[in-house]
């Protein structure tokens, strides 16, 4: 099965049909199941409450890109960072940490901040390589401040607490957002740019009025899930309706025809996740089946020492991992064999669940299929090639936090502990 899924990867077969081709060849060769059990796995795979979560997400966040949200929250981040060279920048990676309490998706956050950042940084003299990687980097944090898809991936696979896996996703995204922005000030300083970048912003207190519809929803999000009012699921309903009625009737920008183009794109967008969940679920569900997750785990536990060294050799691992395999397909498919082992070696399992989440999120970045790259690149309208001599430094920045997260416990862990313990 492994072998065949590589070798479907290596001749560039979407990765949802590597794995279920794979899986398929496992089923009938492999086990006396008829082949019918791997259409019943499909849907068993997508018959969970918590994945009602990922569409409404991603519909909230088509919304808002469209609704107007978007470039208030740009505006309301640039009235705080925006008056210091290399304003601009560090604005790109506030509003992308707001906007990230509310999307759940790196893509998502790449279409709607970039749309306004890119052109934005460009006209103000950036390289539009830099203007796309920055982007591309900073999305990331869509995916690691709550509410997040793969965190809702991650809980319902591995029956880890969605709402404490969110709220430990603060701690990560805000160490990470804050190095980020530190690293662009720097070089903006070192290379010249964005003296000017103070220029048109307005002033806070504009800025705030016009964006408080947009602030107020990441109240409404997570302040009905860690006040146990709503459940994460219906969370993303009441995102969805409340983007809705701001945009239509609050700051009236869209308008009926508008919502078809906005439905399509957001049940495209929700297919192709919902598809690589189904898919690799059947590919789980098979290795389970097998004992696959038991006896690895059992060869982990027993093949490392420490859990320091474990959590090493898993983040080099998962860091290949997610140079070449889609988020979503890597949390289903690896997260239950790598935390029982992590589990029996003493680690925390919403830490590890951050620390994977962090990590695939930087594959998201990382060539050759990063998918926030080419969610950038077709913003920017430039080439990844070009984008690769300014990401090498995020990747850094990002590897550096990531290895930060992995060996203080704390970042991730002070709220959980504080909250729900």
């Amino acid at each position: 099965m492994l072998t065949a899924m590589l070798v479907l990867f290596a001749a560039s077969i979407p990765v949802a049909i590597a794995i279920g081709i794979s899986a398929i060849i496992g089923i009938a060769g492999f086990t006396s199941f008829p082949l019918i059990v791997a259409a019943q796995q499909l849907f068993v795979a997508l018959d969970r409450f918590p994945l009602a979560a990922i569409p409404f997400f991603i519909l909230a966040g088509n919304l808002m890109e469209v609704g107007g949200i978007s470039r208030r929250l740009v505006e309301f981040a640039r009235s705080i960072v925006g008056g210091i060279q290399g304003g601009l920048p560090a604005t790109c990676v506030v509003t992308c940490m707001i906007f990230a309490a509310i999307s759940g998706s790196s893509v998502a956050t790449t279409f709607a901040i970039g749309s306004i950042m890119i052109p934005a940084l460009v006209r103000a003299g950036y390289p539009v390589a830099f203007a796309a990687a920055l982007q591309a980097t900073a999305a990331e944090l869509g995916v690691i401040i709550p509410p997040s898809i793969p965190m809702i991936l991650y809980g319902v696979t591995t029956q880890t607490s969605i709402p404490e896996l969110f709220i430990a996703g603060f701690g990560p995204g805000i160490l990470i957002g804050s190095a980020l922005i530190v690293t662009v000030l720097v070089w903006c300083r070192i290379k010249g740019w964005g003296k000017q970048d103070g220029e048109g912003r307005l002033s806070f207190l504009t800025a705030t009025k016009q964006a408080g519809f947009a602030l107020f929803m990441p109240v409404v999000v997570l302040g009905g899930i860690y006040g146990g009012i709503t459940t994460p699921t219906e969370a993303s309903v009441l995102a969805v309706v409340y983007a809705l009625l701001v945009g239509m009737f609050l700051h009236r920008e869209i308008g009926l025809r508008d919502l078809f183009p906005i439905f399509r794109k957001s049940v495209i967008s929700s297919a192709v996740i919902m598809f690589i969940i189904a898919c690799a679920a059947v590919f789980s569900w098979l290795l389970n089946r097998q004992g696959v997750p038991d006896a690895a785990a059992a060869w982990l536990a027993t093949s490392f020492d420490s859990a320091s060294f474990y959590l090493l050799v898993v983040n080099l691992f998962l860091f290949v991992v997610g140079m070449f395999v889609e988020t979503s397909a890597s949390i289903i498919v690896l997260a239950p064999i790598l935390q029982e082992a992590a589990e029996r070696l003493g680690v925390d399992g919403v830490h590890f669940g951050t620390i994977m989440v962090v990590n695939l999120a930087l594959g998201m970045i990382t060539p050759p299929f990063g998918v926030n790259l080419f969610a950038a690149a077709q913003v920017a309208r430039c080439g990844v090639d070009q984008m690769m001599r300014y990401l090498g430094v995020f990747i850094g920045v990002i590897f550096a936090c990531l290895m930060v997260i992995t060996y203080v416990p704390w970042i991730t862990l002070a709220l959980p502990n504080l909250v729900f313990r």
